[in-house]
C-alpha cells in the first residue's frame, strides 16, 4: 500500500451459528474484491457466526489459531481483511471480536469493549469485555483503528484509537433498525456518527453493516465509506453489496493541518481530570463534599 488506498466493505447476511457456511460466504467476497484490487476489505461484526451466533456460543466459539481463520488469511493474500467471530480466549473466556488477517497471519485482534446491554441486546450476557484500544499500523501511511460497534458510542474509545495514532478508523457493526428503540433513529445516528468522527478527527471511516433479518431484528445495511473530511465517498443499499472507495492520505495531510484535533488533545489534562474524576464519580455529596 503507498499514499493512495483502496478499501472496501462487504455487506451481507451471515448463516445463524454456521461458521463453516459463513467461511464459505467470506471466500466469495474475498474473491470478489481481490478482483477489484481492494487493499483492506471489512466485513460486518461476527460475520462468521451471525449476530445471533451467541445462542450457540460453546458450539461456535474459536481461538485465534483456528484453521479455518487461517484459510481466510491464506485467501486474501496480499489484501487485509477484517473479520469478526466469537473468540474463545485463555481460561474459557469468550469475546465478541474482530481480527485483522493477511498473508495466512492475523496482523490484529480487537475484543469488543462496550457491550451494550438496553433495547433488544444483551451481549454482556454472552462475552467478557476487551480492556485494551489499541491501533494497526498498515504500512508507513497507513494505521488502523479497529473499533466494534457500540464502542464507537463510548467516545473515549475512539479518541483513544486516534491518539494510539490511527490514520483511518474501522468499524465493523451488527446494526438492526429494532435494536435500541422505536424512538431511535439507528440508520441516521450512524450515518451522522461516522461523519462526524471523520471531520473531528480529519480521517476516513469504514463502517461495515450486515444486511437482513436475523430473528426480531432487521438490518438495514447501510455500510460506508467517508473521506478525511466527514464526505461519504461510497454507500450501500439495504441488500447484499460491495463498495469500494480510495483513500487519500494527502487528503488526511491537509485535513489534519486544517483542524489539528489529535494534535491538540492535551493527554496529560485528559489523564489527570480522569484520574481526579475516578476519586468523586459516584461518591454521595455529603462524602464528596467533607472529601473536598
Amino acid at each position: 500500500m503507498a499514499q493512495i488506498m483502496k478499501v472496501g466493505v462487504a455487506q451481507f447476511g451471515s448463516v445463524i451459528g454456521d461458521v463453516d457456511a459463513n467461511v464459505e460466504i467470506h471466500l466469495d467476497w474475498i474473491a470478489r474484491a481481490r478482483e477489484q484490487g481492494v487493499d483492506y476489505l471489512v466485513m460486518p461484526e461476527l460475520s462468521l457466526v451471525g449476530h445471533h451466533g451467541c445462542e450457540a456460543l460453546l458450539d461456535v466459539a474459536m481461538r485465534r489459531n483456528d484453521p479455518r481463520l487461517v484459510r481466510l488469511s491464506e485467501a486474501a493474500g496480499g489484501m487485509a481483511i477484517v473479520i469478526g467471530f466469537i473468540e474463545e480466549g485463555p481460561a474459557a473466556q469468550f469475546y465478541n471480536s474482530s481480527a485483522i488477517l493477511k498473508a495466512g497471519q492475523i496482523q490484529f485482534l480487537h475484543r469488543k469493549v462496550n457491550l451494550p446491554s438496553y433495547g433488544k441486546l444483551e451481549e454482556g450476557k454472552h462475552y467478557a469485555a476487551g480492556r485494551f484500544v489499541d491501533v494497526c499500523r498498515m504500512d508507513d501511511d497507513w494505521t488502523a483503528g479497529l473499533l466494534i460497534c457500540a464502542d464507537v458510542w463510548n467516545p473515549a474509545l475512539t479518541h483513544l484509537a486516534f491518539l494510539h495514532g490511527a490514520t483511518f478508523l474501522t468499524c465493523p457493526v451488527s446494526s438492526g433498525v429494532e435494536a435500541v428503540g422505536v424512538d431511535f433513529d439507528n440508520p441516521g445516528g450512524w450515518a451522522l456518527t461516522m461523519r462526524f468522527y471523520s471531520m473531528m478527527y480529519g480521517a476516513p471511516s469504514i463502517m461495515a453493516n450486515r444486511t437482513g433479518i436475523e430473528r426480531d431484528l432487521t438490518f438495514w445495511g447501510g455500510s460506508r465509506i467517508i473521506d478525511a473530511f466527514g464526505r461519504e465517498l461510497a454507500v450501500a443499499g439495504k441488500d447484499e453489496e460491495l463498495i469500494t472507495a480510495e483513500l487519500d492520505y494527502g487528503q488526511l495531510r491537509r485535513a489534519r493541518h486544517l483542524l489539528p484535533t489529535v494534535r491538540d488533545s492535551n493527554i496529560a489534562l485528559v489523564q489527570r481530570e480522569t484520574n481526579r474524576l475516578l476519586e468523586t464519580l459516584g461518591v454521595p455529596d455529603l462524602v464528596r463534599d467533607d472529601k473536598l
